[in-house]
């Protein structure tokens, strides 16, 4: 069997991973609910078939026939096509250029490519399709994160080492955010409100996308984080590489933490009730009258009482137990105290860690 040439495959319609930057639209034609799940980066919706519609086409191939589901199939996807061009392509010149994919590179994203080759535009479709896309992401997380030299920003909760994060990275650090990428502050009460954290698979693709564009000749500065953050968990080569780096500690006095949380997590302030939900969390944790107590706290509004137990008698510990364990760096971490986590201090501690690596701020 013959293996096909770049040239014999571009003759056909047919792209690769390597070419992605080629294009000037990348084209998703599978169902929403297969976009919201994970994508290409830079992909546009375009579905051919919307989550009801093709659950119904799956549903006649398995018990009636293909050649029934296909036939309800085409004429679903050929008016879906004669949309999307209509809604969001006309304007498009000879001289634009789509990649199209679907989730194996097939009869979704092959019509859809043939429709617009037709029209005269020099679309492709991606060969094998998501599943190409998703098995090159999985292969390089295995392997990509070992390529970085961290530094890991660590210290107990409350010491707004996020925020630190987001101030190297104004700074021009390399900065990998992963509480940002995973919506998710990382504690129990981290949950994000409003805002879901990303499918497993969508939160991969933006680790590989950010890891993608960093030099490994540069430090990447990271926060200490644990195996999971919410209900994410992160790639083993990721953690193993984090863990393994030197740590830089900020040690911020009991008073500046609390009023760091009181600030970053004002939304509890506004709804009380969203508070006292999630400190039922930590049963099992927490005797069952530490948990009311500290229920009645928050529906009091003794905000800054009740951050202050909470970082005594629960996240403390907890970060003392497990931060010299999982990260070798931790002990020999040099140290960054402060009394002062506003703004203006927590531009400063970043200040001084770029300080501490040899680089100066812009």
């Amino acid at each position: 069997m013959s293996i096909e040439t770049m040239s014999e495959k571009r003759q056909k319609g047919l792209a690769t991973l390597a070419q992605l930057a080629e294009f000037d639209e990348i084209i998703d034609v599978r169902s929403p609910a297969e976009y919201e799940d994970d994508r290409l980066p830079r992909a546009i919706n375009c579905p051919v078939l919307d989550n009801e519609e093709r659950a119904r086409v799956g549903t006649i191939y398995k018990q009636v026939s293909a050649f029934e589901a296909k036939k309800i199939g085409a004429a679903i996807v050929s008016r879906h096509i004669g949309e999307h061009i209509e809604a969001r392509f006309l304007d498009k010149p000879r001289e634009w250029r789509p990649l199209v994919y679907c989730w194996r590179g097939g009869k979704r994203s092959g019509a859809f490519t043939y429709i617009l080759r037709e029209i005269g535009w020099d679309a492709h479709r991606l060969d094998g399709g998501y599943k190409t896309w998703r098995r090159h992401v999985v292969e390089e997380l295995a392997t990509l994160p070992q390529r970085f030299d961290y530094r890991v920003v660590s210290g107990a909760t409350g010491n707004a080492k996020s925020r630190v994060l987001e101030a190297l990275a104004e700074m021009g650090a390399q900065v990998l955010h992963l509480e940002a990428l995973a919506a998710h502050k990382g504690s129990v009460l981290g949950a994000l409100p409003d805002t879901p954290q990303p499918a497993q698979r969508m939160f991969e693709t933006q680790l590989y996308t950010t890891l993608s564009a960093f030099d490994p000749a540069r430090p990447v500065y990271v926060e200490a984080e644990s195996r999971r953050i919410g209900v994410l968990h992160l790639p083993d080569a990721l953690i193993g590489a984090i863990r393994a780096a030197p740590c830089l500690r900020i040690e911020a006095t009991t008073a500046a933490r609390v009023n760091f949380l009181l600030r970053d997590y004002d939304y509890f302030l506004a709804n009380p009730a969203l508070l006292t939900d999630k400190i039922v969390h930590l049963k099992g944790l927490q005797s069952n009258e530490t948990i009311e107590r500290w229920q009645a706290m928050a529906n009091a509004g003794e905000f800054p009482a009740l951050f202050g137990e909470l970082l005594e008698h629960h996240y403390d510990p907890l970060y003392q137990k497990s931060q010299g364990k999982n990260y070798t760096g931790y002990d020999a971490a040099a140290s960054f105290a402060t009394d002062d986590l506003s703004p203006q201090g927590v531009k400063a501690i970043a200040e001084r860690i770029l300080a501490s690596q040899g680089h100066q701020s812009a």
